[in-house]
């Protein structure tokens, strides 16, 4: 392990290390209390646990990237368009880009061209 680049937390380590950390194990505590190791969070398992509290079961929830883009109403067929619109908004930076319909999401576009 000690040759790992990081370590990805699952949606349940996430949740248990925000909420729960007894249920962690030594080795993990360990690990991601450490600040030295590399801790990533994808943004998929953000997106997921946005899900999951947009269903009821999970109210406590911090407000992430993930958790907007799944509080979204709007139509849109990419979902990493999603999470960029969520991105932009709650980070207040202006989104370049030359898709129209992001224009619909709660955050700033910006494209200038022919």
């Amino acid at each position: 392990m000690s040759d790992a680049a990081g370590y990805l937390l699952d949606s349940h380590v996430l949740l248990w290390w925000w909420f729960d950390p007894d249920r962690l194990s030594g080795l993990v505590q360990a690990l991601i209390s450490d600040p030295a190791t590399p801790v990533l969070v994808s943004a998929a398992t953000l997106w997921e646990l946005s899900l999951r509290h947009h269903q009821g079961k999970l109210p406590g929830l911090l407000q992430t990237h993930g958790v907007r883009a799944g509080a979204y109403r709007q139509p849109h067929r990419d979902p990493f368009d999603r999470m960029l619109a969520a991105q932009a908004e709650l980070e207040r930076l202006v989104l370049l880009t030359a898709d129209h319909q992001l224009s619909m999401f709660p955050c700033r576009t910006l494209w200038a061209g022919a």
